[in-house]
């Protein structure tokens, strides 16, 4: 009887101490981007430009900084005062939404998305990255657009300057469609 007074004991202690451990905290849902809404790069209307866009949090729970461009986003990302701030960020899924206007139901976790650099493809300020949340989507729009895929983690500050650049391909304005044919 005192075996499984000490049995239960322990394992009601192991239980409670599950209880007490902190849980990760939730992160912020991306948020709509309004018509009025302004990059936090380079103040442009951010609806007002195609290609995929992006947001990012520095509290995971904060208030989102919004981006005309996944560009202008990785710009602001990859400066070393932002990098250790940042808590999260979305980018649009161009796998399943339309290129001329993405839609807010296409974000995913721009840490979980591959992207696209060097395609022909035109965003907000020139080249952008094409943001996907499937590989085989990112593969097709290489097949149609060029570039070269990329991870988040591979994503620096030197291959954002060699694509601001035009060093790696796709500086025609060829492409401005959709490549799913919707606009």
């Amino acid at each position: 009887m005192k075996r499984l007074a000490l049995l239960i004991a322990l394992l009601a202690s192991l239980l409670l101490s599950g209880c007490s451990e902190s849980e990760p905290e939730a992160l912020a849902a991306a948020v709509p981007i309004e018509a009025g809404d302004s990059c936090h790069v380079c103040g442009m209307l951010i609806s007002e430009h195609p290609g995929p866009k992006g947001e990012a949090f520095l509290d995971p729970q904060g208030e989102a900084l919004k981006f005309c461009s996944t560009m202008d986003l990785f710009a602001f990302l990859r400066q070393p005062e932002n990098e250790t701030r940042l808590s999260h960020a979305y980018v649009h899924d161009i796998g399943v939404t339309p290129w001329g206007q993405p839609s807010d139901e296409a974000f995913v976790l721009a840490s979980e998305a591959l992207y696209v650099v060097g395609h022909d493809r035109r965003g907000a300020m020139g080249h952008t990255l094409a943001s996907f949340a499937e590989r085989a989507d990112a593969e097709a729009f290489l097949e149609v657009h060029g570039g070269e895929l990329v991870s988040f983690d591979e994503i620096d500050l030197d291959l954002l300057g060699r694509l601001g650049r035009g060093e790696l391909g796709g500086d025609s304005d060829a492409g401005m469609g959709d490549m799913h044919g919707h606009e």
